[in-house]
């Protein structure tokens, strides 16, 4: 099911979500696809949030990138010595692995930011949509602490945001193209269907379903809270 717009009107503009749209395309195509970039590989590895790097609180090491395992090699060289692997936590929340994941993210953003960022007022929304992003990142390393493949994209902080849409706004009717037809949803069917769908998604072909998850749960925490 995908969502295309949400019947709930809002009180203001949502500057924030406009802003995290745009900043997010020209990450994509200014930096992280600039015609002078480094390869992808590469542009990952030395910007994006790697969970080794967190448990480790070091760079990756030569040793470490060539054989694709978390080992303390004092001996051994960090690939980019001068990379802050906390920044890259908040960094990584806005790169993306295609145009395709760049979509796919920045359309659920738009359906359900809106609201969210009326709710709590810009500021608030601001800082809610990067803890949820960050939170999300840390349910990823929890469960993949020696992992040394890069987590990229927004998708963990788009979850937090989804997870306080479900909470706030559970019965708005979300447009959705659903088997090729377009349908009207309640939005609690729509996030619960893709919520579960995430315990059933693959590591092995490249989603992080843990950070989806942990996203998804502290915007319903956060929510109630509220």
């Amino acid at each position: 099911m995908i969502p295309l717009r949400d019947d709930n009107p809002t009180r203001r503009r949502a500057y924030v979500t406009v802003a995290l749209i745009v900043v997010n395309i020209a990450v994509y195509f200014l930096w992280q696809h600039a015609p002078d970039a480094t390869s992808t590989g590469a542009f990952e590895y030395e910007h994006a949030s790697i969970p080794c790097e967190i448990t480790t609180g070091e760079p990756l090491s030569v040793t470490e990138v060539r054989t694709a395992s978390c080992v303390a090699d004092d001996t051994a060289d960090a690939v980019f010595p001068g990379k802050h692997v906390l920044l890259a936590v908040v960094v990584s929340l806005f790169l993306h692995g295609s145009i395709v994941h760049l979509g796919g993210n920045l359309l659920f953003l738009w359906v359900f930011g809106n609201n969210v960022e009326d709710r709590l007022g810009p500021a608030v929304f601001l800082a809610f949509y990067l803890a949820a992003g960050v939170l999300a990142t840390l349910a990823h390393v929890a469960l993949q602490p020696t992992s040394t493949v890069p987590l990229i994209g927004a998708s963990g902080a788009i979850a937090g945001v989804m997870g306080a849409y479900f909470v706030w706004y559970p019965n708005a009717r979300v447009l959705s193209w659903v088997f090729f037809f377009p349908l009207r949803i309640q939005a609690r069917w729509l996030l619960l269907y893709w919520f579960v769908s995430q315990f059933f998604l693959n590591p092995n072909e490249g989603v992080a379903w843990a950070a989806h998850v942990g996203g998804f749960v502290t915007g319903v925490l956060v929510a109630l809270l509220v």
